[in-house]
């Protein structure tokens, strides 16, 4: 007679391989009612098709042949792409409330950011209490009192292009991140070779890195394989050690912060505000050290990225660069630089700031959105859990929205008076250039100091400086390579050279004189400033005189 116990455990094991059997051979299809897509394999789907160069490529000859949405699957994981503006407006905005989150990044949000990355954050209380936070700091109304903080940075920017023009992306970088630390912390990156700055670099080139690491990706796409030993998880230790590493510059950077505010000799910035909420809402320090550090990687990161292309824009279209000039020299003349009460008639001007957001997007395939519950569109079913891709680069190429795509022609936008966020907000999404800032409840809430930091930076270097190809080997101008990007999450121009040299020796002079005079805003021995502006948006200050006459705050 046979065992009761040895048939049950029998049955037991017959049924755990059935179960396994039968959910294997579903993994990898495509179900009918999803949106077409490329021929899946069983268990990996699509993923022997996904490119391991110029993803973006890829992903809009797929745009093409399948249409404005479309699916990949990948192991367990289901893809919905989206590479039309009407899609992209009617799901991630219309219906931003069930794709505010994000798919889980197990590597690279858990493990090497500790849960605690903003961008990478899932919907919930945490994430709406710090949205709330930024957005009373980063509004359009706070955005326009930073104006003094971008001119000073932005004079210390053509100094350095006028001294040592080979560094230029060197020197874009400290624009931008000195212009960030000031915001957020308080305290300005005087040097090319600032440490705190060089960390933030690699940090975020890191993480970039393992994040869009195959090892670290198939642990998304085939959740279990999380349960094996850590050693034989290639990505995990250093994923580990990374967020070690990233966490101390970040709560190092929030703990010095707090401690002048609660010292009371702290410059107004962003921390004042957190510390208030850190307070009520009882987070931890390394919390707080991630919200303000997210917010240091985005600032400083992408203005830096979008710059470096209007340079390259710049050197292999000079005709687009003479009419820019042009227009400046008609604006402003040969004596001062361009303010932002200059905008207003500078169309050309502010066309190049939309062109190259347009030209050259950092983040090419967005930063993806999760549908919160099961959703259908066009006919077709996008399963709770989906992660939703902005096809940003096939948008943003499509000729149909921007007649011969990889031609930097601001000419496109000359008549377009809407600023960034009014174009994401409009109804009408053809009026809208480009995604880089993102969709629905996830758009960027910087965009608004991007846009200034981008138009100040345009316009002063178009009026102090020509930009020219370099010569090869053989004498002979040297083209480069306007589609050959480098980064990982996001993107930017590989190396290149560029002859810059300044307009005259009296626009050289001027920008010697106005860093003079901006030297005697700062301390002498830390390059930080003496007093801060009147009506920063971070409290009531001594400061509101001492500044140049000439800096403008825009319209």
């Amino acid at each position: 007679m046979t065992d009761p116990s040895l048939v049950s455990i029998i049955a037991a094991t017959t049924a755990v391989f059935i179960y396994l059997v039968i959910t294997l051979r579903n993994v990898g299809r495509r179900p009918a009612d999803y949106p077409p897509g490329p021929p899946t394999l069983p268990i990996i789907g699509n993923l022997h098709l996904m490119p391991s160069k110029y993803p973006h490529q890829q992903f809009k000859k797929w745009a093409e042949e399948y249409g404005p949405i479309y699916s990949l699957v990948l192991g367990t994981k289901t893809y919905i792409v989206l590479s039309s503006d009407v899609a992209v407006k009617d799901l991630l905005d219309k219906r931003g409330a069930n794709y505010s989150s994000r798919p889980e990044i197990f590597i690279g949000h858990e493990i090497a950011s500790g849960g605690l990355r903003l961008v990478t954050m899932p919907y919930g209380p945490l994430w709406r209490m710090m949205h709330k936070i930024i957005h009373g700091i980063l509004n359009i109304r706070a955005a326009k009192a930073y104006v003094p903080y971008q001119m000073l940075e932005r004079q210390q920017m053509l100094l350095g292009f006028l001294e040592q023009p080979n560094e230029f992306v060197k020197h874009l970088r400290r624009y931008s991140f000195s212009l960030t630390t000031q915001i957020i912390y308080g305290f300005r990156a005087q040097s090319i070779h600032h440490p705190k700055l060089q960390q933030l670099i690699t940090c975020f080139e890191s993480w970039g890195e393992v994040v869009g690491n195959a090892s670290a990706q198939i642990l998304d796409l085939f959740p279990v394989l999380r349960k094996l030993p850590k050693f034989l998880l290639p990505s995990y230790r250093y994923a580990q050690e990374l967020h070690r590493v990233e966490r101390k510059l970040y709560t190092d950077l929030w703990m010095d912060a707090k401690r002048e505010i609660l010292a009371g000799t702290a410059k107004p910035n962003f921390c004042v505000d957190l510390l208030k909420a850190q307070e009520v809402e009882q987070f931890s320090d390394a919390q707080a050290g991630y919200i303000s550090g997210s917010l240091l990687e985005a600032g400083s990161d992408t203005t830096a990225s979008m710059l470096s292309a209007f340079v390259l824009a710049m050197v292999v279209s000079p005709d687009v660069q003479a009419k820019g000039q042009e227009e400046i020299d008609r604006v402003v003349g040969p004596a001062r630089l361009p303010t932002m009460d200059d905008a207003p008639d500078m169309p050309y001007i502010r066309a190049c700031v939309k062109e190259t957001l347009r030209w050259m997007p950092t983040v090419i395939l967005g930063t993806p959105h999760c549908a919160i519950q099961e959703d259908s569109y066009m006919g077709y079913r996008i399963p709770a859990g989906s992660t939703i891709i902005t096809n940003v680069w096939a948008l943003q190429m499509d000729s149909n929205r921007h007649p011969n795509p990889r031609a930097f022609d601001p000419a496109r936008f000359v008549n377009d008076t809407l600023s960034e966020f009014e174009a994401a907000m409009d109804p009408d999404v053809s009026k809208r250039g480009n995604f880089v800032f993102g969709t629905g409840r996830r758009l960027c809430q910087g965009m608004h100091i991007a846009e200034r930091s981008m138009f100040l930076a345009i316009s002063g270097l178009l009026w102090a400086f020509t930009f020219e190809k370099t010569l090869g080997a053989d004498g002979k101008p040297v083209t480069p390579d306007i589609d050959d990007l480098v980064g990982g999450i996001a993107v930017q121009p590989a190396p290149f050279g560029a002859v810059i040299e300044p307009r005259g020796t009296d626009k050289a002079e001027i920008i010697r004189k106005g860093w003079r005079e901006c030297e005697e805003l700062l301390d002498r021995e830390t390059y930080q400033w003496k007093e801060v502006p009147g009506g920063m948006a971070f409290g009531k200050n001594k400061v509101g005189s001492g500044l140049p006459i000439s800096w403008g705050t825009g319209r």
